[in-house]
């Protein structure tokens, strides 16, 4: 279960590291001579809570599978 708990804290920490980029993209993107490719930078982030969110949501999933098998 410790795997568990160590996948949602992760999950929290970059959740709050997207969170940064966004208001840090925002920000950045208000100033005139603002790059345009400051606003991929919460690209990064996101697509790894995507990989933690979809793993956590199969977890139930996964979880039942193994106590039908054994």
């Amino acid at each position: 279960m410790s795997g568990t708990k160590g996948i949602r804290k992760f999950h929290r920490v970059v959740s709050m590291v997207f969170m940064a980029t966004v208001v840090f993209t925002a920000v950045a993107l208000t100033v005139n001579n603002s790059v345009i490719w400051v606003s991929y930078v919460p690209l990064l982030p996101l697509f790894v809570l995507m990989g933690t969110g979809i793993y956590m949501w199969f977890l139930p999933a996964i979880a039942r599978r193994r106590a039908r098998q054994g």
